[in-house]
């Protein structure tokens, strides 16, 4: 068994798995593609320069500059504009674009420059490029560049690691003020941690200081007794290796000192926290929420978009994907109310296009759940890392001509209208935030009070839940399900209240881990914010049906 990203069929592991791995060919012949007016490179995203704008002032005409965006190019076409056709993935063409925006300071363009950098396109990524472009667009508080720049000191892309900073400008960018309880408690939490591993770091200096004193004072008594004893030449050498061994104690003693004193001098510096007076906030009634709207809270729109990848053309077919589409399908349109669109054994193009096609009808209110059961996979390349998920048309690799990249995908996500976006990827998704950072804003002290929805609801989500990470994940074991899928939709069948995606993925990923461990499997799942694709720290509420009979709506 291989890893990074793909289903593999039970006969081929004992067990079933959902790995991230490679490939393995059916042994058909390759299909030939099915003629049709719409191709696949029509619905991909692009950057696009469009041509400027005729305006009329008083009697002058005149031409505005031209303008990026980023677009489908079938889109980027229609509205006259130019865009790379064969090397998009290349830096300087992909700069070229945005990079004249960007200098005259428009924010959303340096942010683009910025990500262009830290993806590398082709080359490899350049940290502190993008690290000076981003600050730049946080300068003008622009919300995606204060996001993408705390990510890179969380991680110490660029700068050096700084969770601290990380937290805070999270905290800007989703708009969160500096004295709320829900910052200042996962501050001072992230502030806990840095002071013991900082308390920590000086404990194991001075221990070391004091044993490199010691020693020093040792070797420098052994050189003053020798030198006493005798002044002969047969002397100097013994002397010459002592004093070199005291030298080198000196120079290491100082280096310590000066590393104790830099962790002192930051234990220092750390803000003195202050919690805001509060009173107690009464968790939000389950049983009695709205589903369209709660204590004057209107929680728009619910659609779906299921995918179910089971049988392939030219690598190995799944057991489980089309059965875990049709429940997913059923439950989010009988329990939840979801209007659903169902995707079986889907080709690139038709994946595409069913993205696509949900611009025309989310509004900006909207919640949409993307669910996708099949085949994943990631390549390591020599400057970078793509995910793919993997339509039924997919090649083994290397010929990768009809994988969706995740980055696609991304693309697609930041340009749906819709408020609250969930993507349920039983496969990998490569390339994303390793956690999710509002995690870091939810305790006891705050819950899922009233508070919490009220905060939360307003905010753009782009949520991710995948069923095992990068690692390899069980494709059987949950019936007529995958495990991850069986948890993920019992959980959803089983709930009668307003259901929040962290207490969501809390109880799917206890159930996985479980049954994955009867298997003597280490299967973790995990909850993503989807970088670059707009999240603002909002959160995601599955709304039975059933509420809106008990509150009589």
């Amino acid at each position: 068994m291989s890893v990074n990203g793909l289903r593999l069929p039970a006969a081929l592991t004992g067990l079933g798995l959902l790995a991230c791995g490679a490939l393995l060919p059916s042994g058909t012949e390759a299909a030939a593609a099915a003629p049709g007016i719409l191709r696949r490179e029509d619905l991909e995203i692009v950057d696009c320069l469009l041509p400027g704008q005729v305006r009329q002032l008083g009697n002058t005409t005149y031409l505005t500059q031209r303008r990026p965006t980023r677009t489908t190019a079938s889109d980027c076409r229609i509205r006259g504009g130019e865009y790379v056709a064969y090397d998009r993935a290349d830096l300087g063409t992909a700069l070229r674009v945005w990079l004249d925006a960007a200098k005259a300071g428009d924010p959303e363009a340096q942010t683009n420059v910025a990500e262009i950098y830290e993806r590398g396109r082709g080359v490899a990524p350049d940290y502190a490029a993008a690290v000076m472009w981003y600050q730049k667009a946080a300068d003008q508080k622009y919300s995606r560049a204060l996001f993408n720049l705390g990510t890179l000191y969380e991680q110490g892309l660029g700068v050096p690691q700084d969770k601290l900073k990380a937290l805070n400008l999270y905290r800007q960018s989703w708009g969160i003020p500096e004295d709320s309880l829900i910052y200042q408690s996962a501050a001072s939490r992230e502030q806990e941690a840095l002071r013991a591993e900082l308390d920590q770091q000086i404990a194991e200096k001075d221990g070391q200081l004091k044993l490199l004193q010691s020693q020093l004072q040792t070797l420098q008594q052994q050189l003053e007794r020798q030198s006493a004893q005798s002044t002969s030449a047969a002397a100097d050498k013994p002397n010459a290796e002592a004093q070199a061994q005291i030298e080198a104690l000196k120079k290491w003693i100082a280096q310590l000192e000066s590393e104790r004193r830099n962790g002192s001098e930051r234990l220092a510096s750390l803000p003195q926290l202050r919690m805001p007076a509060t009173t107690a906030s009464a968790p939000v009634a389950m049983s009695l929420a709205d589903p369209r709207s709660y204590a004057g809270l209107n929680f728009g729109r619910y659609y779906a978009l299921v995918i179910g990848n089971q049988h392939y053309e030219l690598i190995d077919s799944l057991q489980t994907p089309l059965g875990d589409a049709d429940r997913a399908a059923r439950v989010l349109r009988e329990k939840y109310g979801f209007t659903v669109q169902v995707l079986k054994d889907a080709n690139d193009v038709a994946m595409l296009k069913a993205l696509n096609d949900l611009n025309d009808v989310l509004k900006p209110d909207d919640n949409l759940v993307i669910y996708y059961a099949g085949h994943g996979i990631r390549l390591q390349s020599a400057v970078s890392e793509t995910g793919y998920w993997l339509p039924v048309n997919s090649e083994p690799p290397p010929r990768d001509g009809f994988w969706l990249a995740n980055e696609q995908i991304t693309a697609h996500l930041a340009r749906l209208p819709a408020k609250r976006i969930m993507v349920v990827a039983d496969s990998c998704y490569a390339g994303l935030l390793s956690t999710n950072p509002s995690y870091l804003f939810v305790d006891s002290k705050v819950g899922y009070t009233k508070e919490y929805v009220a905060y939360k609801l307003p905010k753009r989500s782009r949520l991710l839940i995948s069923s095992g990470g990068d690692n390899p994940v069980l494709d059987t074991g949950g019936g007529a399900n995958s495990v991850f899928g069986r948890a993920f939709l019992d959980e959803l069948e089983s709930n009668t209240g307003l259901l929040p995606s962290p207490e969501l993925f809390s109880r799917v990923s206890k159930r996985v881990q479980a049954s994955a461990a009867q298997d003597k499997f280490v299967q973790k799942p995990e909850l993503k914010s989807i970088k670059d694709a707009g999240d603002e720290v909002g959160d995601f509420f599955f709304v039975p049906l059933a509420l809106s009979r008990q509150a009589g709506t």
